[in-house]
Order: C-alpha cells, then structure tokens, then sequence
C-alpha cells in the first residue's frame, strides 16, 4: 500500500472491533482523512495518548480501498490535558473541532487555511490568555469566512449598501438577521431580525478581524449579545445544529 506523510490535528475516534479505533483527521495537505489505528485501545498501546481529540501530530499512513491505515504517529501539540480541565475550554474547544468537520466537507482536498486556523485557536486556547468564549467565537467566524460564508457586519448584506449617516460618517445598520448574512438596512431588514447595539456589531467586527484590543474592551452585556448572534449565524449557516454548542455557558 502506497504510504504519505501529513501534519494533522485529531477531531474525534470512534471505537473499532476490540482493539482499534477509527480517527477523523484535519490535515494540512489533505484535508479531512478519516483511517484506522490499530491496537491502539490496548493498554500496550504507545500511541493512545497520541491519537486523541485535540492532539496535533505528524503521521504516516497507509493509503486504503475505504480508510487508511496509521502507521506511525508523534506528537507535536497535545493540548487535551489543558483542555480538559477547564470545562469552559474543553467545551469551546470541543465546539471548534465539529466545526472544523462540519466545514472540510470534501475528504483529501487540502485545507490549509481551516487547518492553520484551528492549530492557532487551540494554540490560544491551551494557553489561557484569552476568555474561552472570545477565542471560540472568533474561531466560528473566521472559519466560516474560510468556507464563503462571511457575514456582513458593515455594509448591508443584501444590497451592500453601506451605513451612512445623516452627516455622511460611518454608522452602524440597526438590523441583524443570520438567514440574510448578517446586517440589514432599512430597505432589506425582514421580520424577525434582532436590532443589536452598535458596540456589538463593532465587537463582531472585532472578532471577525481578530482584532483582540477591540475584543478584549468590550462590555460583558455587548459580549453576550454577540455570542448569541454568532452562534446562531454558525447554526444556520451549517444547516444543522452543532451538538457541542449546546453545552458552551454563554
């Protein structure tokens, strides 16, 4: 069997017969990989511990009819023991790994972009400088803006129209509805959209940018505000609803 090298962060196992487990895979150069770790459940096993959900490893494997098989794996990032014991981290991070899956949907097509994004934000995560939620949202936004679905936090998203106001400055469009891509202007604005704060949009825009002084000077009521619109901006977008969302305090 023809055998490959590729950088690759784990998004999640499953169990396989007695000793194996199957391992969904975000590689740099060949997108999502699913493939099978043999042995891997023993206790013998010395690669258990190198092949679970939020480790970044180097690995080589054998290409397969229907899965691919690992066959040697290091670790170059583990980042499930800081992760796991903070449960805000572990369940934003969580939430960013089936987004990840949710967004690569073509297998062994690259996916640098999506792959350097989520390396950075479990980077940021491990590290504990920046509020769980604050990397979690910028992470969704960014991301979907890798996949084509940016949302418009300025110009209107139905007609681009920008928001000006009476005085000719830039303002801030009073609508916000996920369905049409973001803000809306008067003429577009349907019913059912929220009317966020200015210093909302400006704090998305923030996020959106990775513009973390903006971030990180928000007020708390703007920030749960914009969790609110960025978490159901991401369940539309993606059809159907991320499970882990639901467990992430907001």
């Amino acid at each position: 069997m023809p055998l490959y090298r590729d950088e690759a962060i784990v998004l999640r196992t499953r169990k396989l017969g007695e000793a194996d487990r199957i391992v969904t895979l975000l590689t740099r150069e060949n997108g999502l990989v699913r493939a099978v770790a043999k042995g891997v459940r023993r206790t013998t096993s010395r690669w258990g511990s190198r092949l679970e959900p939020f480790t970044h490893v180097d690995l080589q494997l054998a290409e397969g009819r229907n899965l691919d098989t690992i066959t040697q794996a290091e670790t170059r990032g583990a980042y499930a023991a800081p992760l796991g014991a903070d449960y805000d981290r572990y369940t934003a991070g969580t939430a960013m790994l089936e987004t990840a899956e949710r967004l690569v949907v073509e297998e062994r097509e690259p996916a640098r972009q999506q792959f350097s994004l989520l390396l950075g934000g479990l980077n940021a995560m491990a590290a504990g400088e920046r509020l769980p939620g604050h990397v979690m949202d910028s992470y969704l936004l960014r991301a979907l803006a890798i996949a084509g679905y940016a949302p418009a936090f300025v110009d209107c998203a139905h007609c681009g129209r920008p928001p000006v106001t009476a005085t000719g400055e830039l303002g801030h469009h009073r609508w916000f509805n996920p369905s049409m891509g973001g803000v809306l202007c008067s003429t577009c604005r349907i019913p059912g959209s929220a009317t966020p704060a200015p210093e909302t949009l400006t704090l998305l825009g923030g996020l959106l940018a990775g513009d973390w002084a903006v971030v990180e000077a928000a007020d708390p009521r703007h920030v749960r505000e914009a969790s609110g619109l960025v978490a159901a901006f991401v369940q539309w977008q993606l059809e159907r609803g991320l499970r882990s969302l639901a467990y992430v305090e907001r």
